[in-house]
């Protein structure tokens, strides 16, 4: 996942622009940095290319990719066996921390408490964050406050679904990369019929 195998077109053109702001210049803007939108239109593959870049440009940094369900598992193993600190430890040095999928923090106290920590630790360190939700933040049921608040410190910014443009676009990148040859009315077909 980089930002040169992501196609940008209109509707995720703020999304990727801030992810490279980001790659470049981590914690000095758009921290933390929450893109929201539907499955399949490329949050975890912005959210990887940021990672990405960041370490190609600098490979001794600390880089975290957690998605939601994982960082509950760990955390509730951490309590089952008493090795919450080192748990604090691991998440809370990280340079770079890329949490996918957090509304599924929602309902969850204990481990909303854990992230709020976890959140405001490496914010104050001046350390990147980015999240990954299916919806804006304001609209996450279950989730306190004070989290809404953190995650719209930074820049939220949506993904739409690509429109007919794009989506031809994304069919020519892919089938190059795999070294195909699609007749452009095969490419044509699947893009006016694949909306979603």
């Amino acid at each position: 996942y980089t930002f040169k195998r992501f196609v940008v077109g209109g509707d995720n053109q703020l999304a990727a622009a801030a992810c490279v702001a980001v790659s470049e210049n981590p914690a000095r803007i758009y921290n933390p940095l929450f893109l929201y939108g539907g499955v399949g239109l490329g949050k975890t593959h912005l959210m990887h290319a940021i990672g990405n870049a960041m370490l190609a440009a600098d490979p001794n940094k600390r880089v975290a990719y957690a998605p939601t369900e994982h960082f509950v598992n760990e955390l509730v193993t951490s309590i089952q066996e008493g090795t919450t600190p080192e748990f604090r430890r691991y998440y809370r040095r990280m340079d770079l921390l890329l949490v996918d999928d957090v509304h599924f923090l929602q309902g969850k106290e204990r481990t909303q408490e854990e992230f709020f920590h976890t959140f405001n630790s490496l914010f104050d360190a001046h350390k990147q964050i980015v999240l990954t939700s299916d919806r804006p933040p304001k609209e996450i049921p279950g989730l306190e406050e004070r989290l809404i608040s953190r995650f719209e410190w930074g820049l939220v910014a949506d993904i739409n679904p690509p429109d007919y443009e794009t989506r031809v676009a994304i069919l020519r990148k892919k089938a190059n990369d795999d070294s195909l040859t699609l007749d452009p009315e095969v490419i044509d077909y699947i893009a006016t019929s694949c909306t979603s």
